[in-house]
């Protein structure tokens, strides 16, 4: 299945990705279901890249230092953003160097776990990009069958529900794009997609499983 949007992969959301970006696990979920902006181009202003923001101090600054004085995205494609032009090796070096001047215990420890994933993608050759989907893969059929009971009624794969609905959502979302719906709901039917393959990879630990 050929996303509209790029998705983030539930199981990197819960700790390479974080770790990779230098953010807390709810902060990065927060970016991805749209509650909070993630600053990829602070400009001229005292903000930082990779700095979080909530929706309030999101307008606050734009106001402050004026439109287009930063830029800020939210939802995943701004992840993605940041991972494409992340230098992995670059990154590297600047994650030694604060692991020299560091003294804070637990400071250090954090910097030393960002280090181990930044030296796992370089001696994989993986690039961090690669943790955001674009193409969701399709189980074959026989592997998510569907089963006539005694009844005669036929018994479908939970996985085959899963996957219409994730159908179903990408293709409203192709269809309110194409129509130029209002950002807040096509940001609302981002956040749907985004759950939507959630649940595809691990429904049953989901707050509330499809």
């Amino acid at each position: 299945v050929e996303l509209a949007t790029p998705v983030a992969h539930i199981w990197y959301t819960k700790s390479y990705l974080p770790l990779l970006l230098g953010l807390k696990k709810n902060e990065l979920e927060r970016v991805i279901y749209f509650v909070s902006y993630l600053v990829v181009d602070p400009g001229e202003t005292p903000l930082k890249k990779l700095q979080i923001l909530d929706e309030e101090e999101y307008q606050r600054y734009k106001n402050l230092y004026g439109e287009g004085s930063f830029q800020a995205g939210t939802g995943t494609e701004a992840i993605l953003n940041m991972l494409e032009e992340m230098k992995i090796e670059r990154l590297k070096d600047e994650l030694k160097e604060e692991l020299l001047q560091e003294r804070s215990k637990g400071k250090r420890l954090k910097l030393i776990r960002r280090l181990q994933v930044v030296e796992n993608f370089l001696r994989s050759g993986n690039r961090p990009e690669w943790m955001i989907l674009k193409v969701v893969p399709v189980i074959p059929p026989d592997f998510r069958p569907m089963v006539q009971l005694e009844s005669g009624i036929f018994a479908n794969s939970d996985l085959n529900d899963l996957y219409r609905r994730i159908i179903n959502r990408n293709n409203r979302l192709k269809y309110l794009l194409d129509i130029g719906a209002p950002q807040i709901i096509i940001q609302n039917e981002k956040k749907m997609l985004q759950q939507s393959v959630d649940a595809l990879f691990e429904n049953e630990k989901l707050p509330q499983p499809i």
